[in-house]
């Protein structure tokens, strides 16, 4: 057996400063607090053991296992490197440079970047004040437009628009511009509130709906994502995949993934659950929340700068330059460290 390899200093301290899978005050960037399911974590052991290997030059095995669980057919997915990486794939496919996206103002972080890679001009509509986006408004920026994107739940307030309204909204959207639906927080949402997928792209086929497996499913660092959509637009898109583009832990990780969802969902209602039981307790401190759906919580700027509130308190939420601030729902431990940051700050 050969004696084990001394870590560099540059090593050591790599290693050494990994993320804490369990950090009670990581709220900013919405992942899931747990580590990964027991069977996924063994899956992605064995996974490792033949890092040596290459991956499927085109990854048509975790296209085929993804779009089985959706219910749609082979080719209508498409895959990249978390939800992002798929949203390249369409900005390079379907636009080109000095092209017009339709954003919501604030949206996620992400999108302003997408644009610029992809060089194209953003046009923004502000959401209304309950954190809402303004549909009216982005259908008439959509004339002209080559892409618009809606975020359900939205990020960073959290929000759904009713399934009627989206699909109003789709109706009024030109043929020839593609839609992004940003679904990456779906499966936070209550049931009464999902759209049917499939049936949506059956109707509209210039939709894209864009998933992943960082948050709900716990697996941010593996960066897998995916997206669907109309045979012929998923076939267009499914031109600009990557070979080798997909780790050759991530077939494991979703098959396994998929496997243990009960498990999932037990861990989805416990989020949940925080998710609602901090803003009871916010709400009733005198703070107001937006009625979010995912796995955050959404703090409006209104009366207080959040991130003076949060600022010396070791938490970490996502402060916004408008004052707001958005959090990650954690443990038990991480509501009370917010409830507490909160009741010590004035106003």
């Amino acid at each position: 057996m050969l004696p084990l390899m001394e870590a560099s200093p540059v090593t050591a301290e790599i290693l050494d400063t990994l993320p804490n899978a369990t950090d009670p005050f990581a709220l900013s960037l919405n992942e899931n607090p747990f580590p990964p399911l027991p069977a996924v974590r063994s899956a992605l052991i064995r996974s490792i053991d033949v890092a040596n290997r290459y991956p499927e030059f085109l990854p048509e095995r975790l296209r085929r296992l993804i779009a089985g669980h959706i219910g749609i057919c082979d080719e209508q997915v498409v895959l990249g490197a978390g939800a992002s990486g798929v949203v390249m794939q369409v900005l390079h496919a379907v636009t080109r440079p000095g092209d017009r996206i339709v954003l919501s103002e604030p949206t996620f972080d992400g999108y302003p970047i997408f644009a610029r890679m992809a060089r194209l001009t953003s046009v923004t509509v502000p959401l209304d004040k309950r954190g809402h986006h303004d549909l009216e408004a982005m259908a008439e920026a959509a004339a002209g437009a080559s892409v618009v994107v809606l975020c359900r739940p939205h990020n960073p307030t959290g929000t759904v628009e009713p399934v009627a309204d989206v699909e109003r909204f789709l109706r009024r959207v030109p043929d020839d511009t593609v839609v992004l639906l940003d679904e990456a927080y779906i499966e936070f949402v209550a049931l009464q509130h999902r759209i049917d997928g499939p049936a949506l792209i059956r109707h509209f086929p210039n939709v894209v709906v864009v998933r992943t497996f960082s948050k709900a499913y716990g697996l941010a660092g593996l960066r897998i994502g995916y997206g669907f959509a109309s045979q012929e637009l998923a076939t267009m898109l499914w031109g600009m995949q990557l070979p080798f583009g997909m780790g050759i832990t991530s077939l494991a990780a979703v098959a396994t993934s998929y496997d243990a969802e009960d498990q999932l969902r037990q861990r989805i209602l416990r989020i949940t659950g925080e998710r609602d039981y901090l803003s009871r307790r916010l709400r009733a401190m005198g703070v107001y929340t937006t009625d979010g759906h995912a796995n955050f919580v959404y703090l409006p700027a209104i009366g207080r700068p959040w991130r003076e509130v949060f600022g010396d308190t070791g938490l970490r939420a996502r402060c916004y330059p408008d004052g707001a601030a958005r959090i990650t729902v954690a443990s038990r431990a991480s509501t009370q460290a917010v409830l507490a940051a909160v009741a010590k700050s004035p106003g």
